[in-house]
């Protein structure tokens, strides 16, 4: 059973969070993501309620428990929407002078209407009348199984997916970027494929096992990747952030040894001599190492201006 104290969906979950928490400067696509993890809680939180009440049994229960796997449905629906659109905001950001922007706006396109053909086909098409959906019995096997439905969201979701995971491509082989930067890049698209995979094998249970709750680990591994997919780019300054603050501190403590202290040498001796020695002293550790003495001397001079 799957609940929040479950220790794979609680790994996930926190793991989301954390991500999201490392965005900065918030734009339209920050805001986006956090209405995404409350649709996301909402998925989890009824999901353990769903595995937890049978909509087979009892009448009262059936119609309980159908209406809660429609609330699933819709929250999963639109957490997985609202991360496409954040990451084709993100595009486009990336892409202004690109020849790859025309194409995020076309998949942009694409994107929406998906999300308003599925959801009209959801609510007034595949069964009438909505109410059919819980109702007990049910003639329509669309009101049941929704075989329609799963086979619409996964040819809008899967192939939108796909058509988003791949405009990054060219950034990731052609354009120059650190090492570190393409790690982070790759990152995201192995968890955009594992993904598509969740996505796939959510629809594979749910047309096999329509009534069996194997379905429901996958719909939580997809919103919970999605989101990682999502956000791992933002968490690249985060970790630059921690790395120069360590490197400072470093630097601070190896500074702080060598202030005040200079060397000189002959071969492979060194003497190390400090602000506060006497002058007497230093010539001492001179004359020790059979270093003459020189003295230096700085001028400014004024260039003449030629008029």
């Amino acid at each position: 059973m799957i609940s929040i104290l479950d220790p794979e969906s609680g790994i996930w979950y926190a793991l989301c969070w954390l991500v999201v928490a490392a965005r900065k400067k918030l734009q339209m696509d920050d805001f986006l993501v956090l209405l995404a993890m409350v649709t996301d809680t909402i998925l989890m939180a009824f999901m353990h309620v769903v595995l937890n009440t049978s909509s087979n049994l009892i009448r009262s229960k059936r119609v309980y428990g159908s209406k809660l796997v429609l609330v699933v449905e819709q929250m999963q629906i639109l957490t997985i929407w609202l991360i496409k659109a954040c990451l084709l905001i993100m595009y486009n950001r990336m892409t202004v002078l690109l020849p790859q922007h025309q194409i995020v706006k076309i998949v942009a396109v694409y994107v929406a209407l998906g999300f308003i053909v599925m959801e009209i086909l959801y609510f007034g098409v595949w069964c009438r009348q909505f109410y059919e959906y819980w109702a007990v019995p049910r003639d329509n096997k669309q009101c049941s199984a929704a075989i329609h439905h799963l086979i619409t969201n996964a040819v809008f979701n899967i192939s939108s997916d796909i058509m988003i995971i791949v405009i990054p491509l060219p950034l990731l082989f052609k354009v120059k970027l650190p090492t570190k930067n393409k790690a982070i890049l790759g990152g995201a698209f192995c968890i955009g494929t594992f993904t598509i995979i969740a996505a796939i094998l959510n629809k594979y249970y749910s047309f096999s096992h329509p009534f069996a709750p194997d379905w429901t680990i996958w719909y939580l591994r997809e919103s919970y990747t999605a989101i990682l997919c999502a956000n791992l780019p933002f968490t690249w300054p985060l970790l630059q952030r921690v790395n120069q603050y360590g490197g400072q501190s470093r630097s601070h403590n190896n500074f702080s040894q060598l202030k005040g202290t200079s060397t000189i040498g002959k071969g492979n001796t060194m003497v190390s001599i400090g602000r506060s020695d006497s002058q007497e002293h230093i010539i001492n550790k001179s004359k020790l190492l059979n270093i003459p003495l020189q003295v230096w001397s700085w001028r400014r001079t004024r260039r003449p201006v030629l008029e």
